[in-house]
């Protein structure tokens, strides 16, 4: 049966970018078969390039993962309009708060995602980051950044001054 022929059905083709929910957007480069202890599996390869990682994922089991294609230009101006919006912390201890954070960065969604970005950004004249603080809003950043330079056909460059710019915006508009 003609290998190729057979990959049809699938959600995902080769050089479709995709994001992983706990590593963000990544391309596939090749769809194989491979025998795993005694059984044939058909994965996805998927390389994730900014952190030199590639990953295989059985195609039967990508959307149960949570794997899925690029969020919609309406989702990223969703996203965008998310960063607009005043900064919603709760009271919960750092560590609580920590682990909500990070849930929703490896959750893949890109409007909860944008959350975090929103909730963690400092403007200058703000009060200090803590390294824990810093590392999550990095990743979210990072990620929101990844995903709208990949729906936006652009470089992750224009994409972080899109956000960049949002985000000052509203800054500016709180002060």
């Amino acid at each position: 049966m003609d290998y190729m022929a057979k990959k049809k059905n699938l959600d995902f083709n080769p050089d479709d970018f995709v994001v992983y929910p706990s590593h963000g957007v990544g391309k596939i480069v090749n769809i194989e078969e491979q025998e795993i202890a005694g059984t044939h599996m058909e994965l996805f390869v998927i390389a994730f390039e900014k952190d030199k990682m590639t990953l295989r994922v059985p195609t039967a089991k990508a959307t149960a993962v949570g794997m899925r294609g690029l969020s919609s230009p309406e989702v990223v101006a969703k996203a965008m309009t998310t960063l607009k919006g005043r900064a919603r912390v709760k009271r919960a201890m750092w560590s609580r708060r920590a682990q909500e954070y990070e849930q929703k960065i490896n959750s893949g969604d890109l409007i909860s995602i944008a959350e975090v970005v929103r909730d963690l950004h400092r403007s200058d004249d703000q009060r200090e980051q803590s390294y824990s603080e810093r590392q999550l809003y990095e990743a979210a950043l990072e990620r929101l950044t990844r995903e709208v330079a990949a729906v936006d056909g652009d470089d992750e460059m224009k994409a972080q001054t899109r956000i960049d710019e949002v985000l000052s915006s509203r800054a500016a508009a709180a002060a």
